[in-house]
């Protein structure tokens, strides 16, 4: 099996002439950071977890050290993390001084929850490492412009993920987030939810989700396209009913990554952008915007 590894950097309204080109730098290092481990003979779930965990350390992505501030100015982050092979699954939420909480949902995933953190030596930071001057900047023009009443579904869908096949044939994803911006203290999404946040099965494939979280739990956007993978749909044609049924019903906007269990992979989504990044037989794949894909040799 030839491995494959797909990653996203979530859902936005648009992003900043200034920062799309970090952010294509960004996303592109996360998937050959992936596709590395999966052509030394790493595993999937090897892969999404090291793709996603370079996101975390990453400043310009929502989730770990670039991560959104709550009501309080504090960073508080979901992350899961699901293996394909025996549908074993690991999530974190709300958690805090944590610099990778993928590494930290997949503890829970292998250890169990009573073991984790302080007992598997898990190295905790000082809560300001992880708070960023552009998100304290976003936090108060949040705060200020929270008086009109905004029905725009498009803020802040910022989710980092991934979803890999190795070359055994498993497949697994990870997704991770700091969330809404000046959300409530220990407000919880979709990311931490197997099912919405995503999901892997070695009989139908791996997707992960980003977008506007609640509308996400409400209609289990994951596990709802691999239903229609299933029902013998293409991945585009699974991602476009899906993501347009959360539209149609919920005004909800979003985007997925999939891998099926043949290989085969596919970026969709409903928001302005999606930074995406995916590789497979020696070829790099990209885009952020609509209609816009550059594709390169591997180094």
């Amino acid at each position: 099996m030839n491995p494959v590894i797909v990653v996203h950097g979530g859902g936005a309204s648009s992003i900043s002439k200034d920062r799309k080109e970090r952010v294509r730098q960004g996303i592109i290092k996360a998937a050959e950071v992936g596709y590395k481990i999966l052509t030394e003979g790493g595993s999937a779930v090897d892969a999404v977890e090291g793709a996603v965990a370079f996101l975390e350390d990453h400043p310009e992505f929502n989730a770990g050290c670039g991560s959104v501030l709550n009501v309080n100015g504090d960073v508080e982050m979901d992350a899961s993390i699901m293996s394909g092979k025996d549908l074993s699954a690991g999530a974190v939420s709300a958690v805090r001084c944590i610099a990778n909480p993928i590494k930290l949902a997949r503890l829970v995933m292998e250890k169990g929850a009573a073991k984790f953190a302080a007992a598997m030596g898990v190295p905790t930071i000082p809560k300001e490492q992880l708070v960023t001057e552009r998100n304290i900047k976003r936090l108060e023009k949040e705060k200020h412009e929270k008086g009109a009443l905004k029905l725009d579904f498009q803020q802040d869908l910022g989710t980092v993920g991934a979803v890999a096949l190795d070359c055994k044939g498993n497949v697994a994803y990870a997704t991770s987030t700091g969330g809404i911006v000046n959300k409530m203290v220990g407000r919880v999404g979709d990311t931490p939810c197997v099912g919405s946040g995503g999901y892997a099965d070695n009989d139908i494939g791996a997707i992960s989700t980003t977008g506007h979280g609640e509308s996400i739990l409400k209609v289990n956007l994951a596990r709802l396209t691999l239903f229609h993978v299933e029902q013998g749909k293409t991945l585009e044609e699974a991602a476009d009913v899906s993501l347009g049924y959360m539209k149609s019903k919920l005004k909800g906007l979003g985007g997925v990554i999939l891998v099926s269990k043949t290989g085969d992979w596919a970026v969709k989504w409903t928001s302005t952008s999606m930074p995406w990044a995916a590789a497979k037989d020696g070829k790099l794949h990209s885009g952020i915007d609509l209609h816009e894909t550059s594709v390169a040799d591997l180094p």
